[in-house]
């Protein structure tokens, strides 16, 4: 992903030595930037591929050329969302709240 994020327990639990190289665990939140050059139907594939990883929470692939948004959540539809202007990372990561105006 281009972002991602793991809670603070989870990362805890790994050895130093774990943590010091590719860590042997998945994110709870992943997150894809659509560029220009994207076809969007392989990052859409590359979400629901990262959704079937255990510990994956939650997954954003934001879409600046079509101002869409599509939330991933497992064992659930993808949320749809046409030009918001934020969006929550709620319950997964509580108080987080992105600006979408700075990224159209």
């Amino acid at each position: 992903p281009d972002a991602s994020w793991i809670k603070l327990e989870r990362w805890n639990s790994l050895t130093p030595e774990q943590q010091q190289k590719f860590a042997p665990i998945c994110p709870d939140f992943v997150v894809e930037l659509r560029s220009p050059s994207d076809n969007l139907k392989p990052l859409q594939e590359k979400m629901s591929e990262y959704m079937r990883e255990p510990g994956v929470q939650l997954g954003w692939l934001i879409d600046r050329k079509n101002r869409t948004v599509y939330i991933y959540r497992p064992n659930q539809e993808v949320e749809i969302l046409d030009n918001p202007a934020t969006i929550s990372g709620d319950p997964v990561l509580p108080g987080f709240i992105l600006n979408l105006n700075k990224v159209w």
